[in-house]
């Protein structure tokens, strides 16, 4: 990561909410062709989530810890805050010397940039300016909220523009919340209706949902450079698993998430 700071842009795309059943279920029976095409060998990584809700898995993943692979550690991470004692520091990990990676990136000269979704990047109150408050550019607007059908056809859309305004020169790092899949999410399947409610399959919906549309997403962040992109889930959430609804809970299905990062090589 030492050599990919300075160098590439960096994009992370946290799908809130996303199950990792579910993910590694629609890769698999090949219902996301777009994000499937960049993972490596088709396939999400399974990791462990580092918050069971929005606001504490993103405060974690802001600072460094990003989800941990699901399988015995220490693992050593890509980004980490200068502290001693730290066992996931290795080598090849970006050391920042300040509080989170947002800053530590605009010490380093790239443009931060926040597209939020949920309603922690709403900007509508103290708390819901906390995370985006980290960035030195943040973006929100109803059409990006989990209540949209379109929000992250919106969310791309406004990812596009602060692409195109940017100088050549300028790396970016460039953050988007992606919302359709967090509860409600009925309307992304076909013939649900308010009535019938959230569901693993209206979840799944959501998640093709946004498949159909991230390829933007991806021809936008590698039309200046090549971009180093994280795609994870913050956390999973429930949908009557063992009895338990939503997600801030410990049940397996809220702490397990898809996870996974690539290079997106230049267009042009």
């Amino acid at each position: 990561m030492n050599e990919v700071v300075g160098r590439d842009d960096l994009l992370l795309l946290t799908l809130d909410t996303l199950r990792y059943d579910v993910a590694v279920e629609l890769a698999a029976t090949g219902r996301l062709p777009n994000l499937s095409a960049h993972l490596p060998g088709g396939t999400w990584e399974q990791r462990h989530a580092p918050g069971n809700f929005t606001y504490a898995s993103h405060q974690a993943m802001f600072a460094g810890f990003l989800p941990t692979p699901a399988s015995p550690g220490p693992h050593p991470r890509l980004f980490a805050a200068r502290f001693a004692g730290s066992e996931s520091t290795a080598g090849r990990t970006f050391v920042f010397d300040a509080p989170d990676l947002v800053a530590g990136l605009a010490a380093r000269g790239y443009r931060t940039v926040c597209v939020g979704g949920v309603g922690f990047f709403n900007k509508q109150g103290a708390l819901g300016n906390v995370l985006p408050g980290l960035f030195q550019e943040s973006h929100w607007e109803p059409a990006f909220s989990v209540a949209s059908p379109t929000s992250f056809e919106a969310q791309v859309e406004c990812a596009e523009k602060v692409v195109v305004q940017l100088p050549p020169e300028q790396r970016l790092f460039l953050f988007v919340n992606a919302s359709a899949l967090h509860q409600p999410n009925w309307f992304h399947l076909p013939g649900a209706t308010r009535e019938s409610g959230d569901s693993r399959a209206s979840h799944a919906a959501a998640l093709e949902y946004i498949d159909r549309h991230v390829g933007r997403l991806f021809d936008a962040m590698s039309s200046r450079r090549r971009c180093f992109a994280i795609v994870s889930s913050d956390h999973g959430t429930a949908y009557g698993d063992d009895g338990y609804t939503g997600h801030r809970l410990g049940h397996d299905c809220v702490w397990t998430v898809p996870y996974s990062h690539f290079f997106l090589e230049p267009t042009t």
